[in-house]
């Protein structure tokens, strides 16, 4: 029995084969991968390995019901979801369980990816990730191009901390590392941005698992964030260790969920009814709390000085 399982929902990823590949070569514990391929089958293939599992589904589930599946197939004192797109820090795995306490959400350090470039087969002009190229800028290519594979953490992209604002969106929360209580190797944080957090397994099913009313995606970090601290828990950032997460910043780069506005909207209308509405039935502490402990918080009237 693992020690360990990453759990990562997976639809129409390009890169599923890849991060698994690097989970692989940076875990240094009694750790197992579980994958969902999410209504569809990965391209590039996902090669056999004793620690690798896979579950199939023909048509898609969502994101929160594939998270919660993989985790019913683990029996490991720890889980971790990760999207299929992500980069890791060696022995980030034993780094994250050894300061891990019962009721605590970590999640380690993150530096956005750079994941691939594209190539020019006929004049080699590199061009950072994003859509398939239509035109090469030095020369007259139009359609010979080759998706070449980094995989790298961009070191001047860091985040340590997050939140969310008074939509119960997500946002970057740079200037709070200035704050006494950032300072350490392990710190509170607010929020995630909901690519990579780790927690115990059994905690994991008393929190409730991945809440299925909200749809298949959204509002993820939100929700674990809210959890973790309102059922009077904590979660931290461990900055012993890194993860990299591949954004998906430029249109057209292969968003692997079919999303309308109206299920966005549903989402987040669900996320506020609950947390703000405090009709969370397992939390011990208001919302409110949560505002207050880490006041001043942008966004939030009236504000704590």
């Amino acid at each position: 029995m693992a020690e360990l399982s990453i759990v990562i929902p997976a639809r129409n990823e390009i890169f599923l084969a890849k991060t698994i590949e690097n989970i692989l070569q940076n875990i240094e514990g009694d750790t197992e991968v579980i994958a969902v391929c999410d209504g569809y089958w990965p391209d590039p293939v996902i090669q056999d390995h004793p620690r690798v599992n896979l579950i199939h589904y023909t048509e898609s589930i969502g994101q929160r019901a594939a998270t919660n599946a993989a985790v019913r197939l683990s029996e490991s004192e720890f889980v971790m979801k990760c999207d299929a797109h992500c980069a890791f820090g060696k022995g980030f795995d034993v780094k994250l369980m050894r300061d891990c306490e019962y009721d605590w959400t970590v999640i380690p350090r993150m530096y956005n990816l750079h994941g691939f470039d594209w190539v020019c087969k006929k004049c080699g002009d590199r061009r950072y990730q994003g859509p398939d190229p239509t035109s090469c800028p030095k020369c007259d290519n139009t359609t010979e191009f080759e998706r070449q594979t980094v995989w790298e953490p961009r070191l001047k992209r860091q985040t340590d901390f997050a939140r969310f604002d008074n939509e119960l969106h997500f946002q970057y929360w740079r200037d709070y590392k200035k704050r006494p209580e950032a300072q350490g190797e392990i710190a509170d944080t607010m929020c995630h941005v909901g690519a990579c957090w780790m927690m115990r397994r059994e905690r994991y099913w008393e929190l409730g698992g991945m809440d299925e009313n909200h749809g298949s995606w959204g509002q993820m970090g939100v929700e674990v964030s809210c959890k973790s601290w309102l059922s009077g828990g904590r979660q931290v950032v461990n900055k012993n260790t890194w993860f990299s997460h591949l954004f998906r910043t430029q249109p057209g780069f292969g968003f692997p969920y079919s999303l309308s506005q109206e299920k966005v909207d549903r989402a987040r209308a669900y996320s506020k009814q609950l947390w703000l509405g405090n009709n969370w039935p397992l939390a011990i502490h208001p919302f409110q709390w949560l505002i207050d402990k880490f006041a001043p918080v942008p966004n939030w009237h009236p504000l704590k000085t």
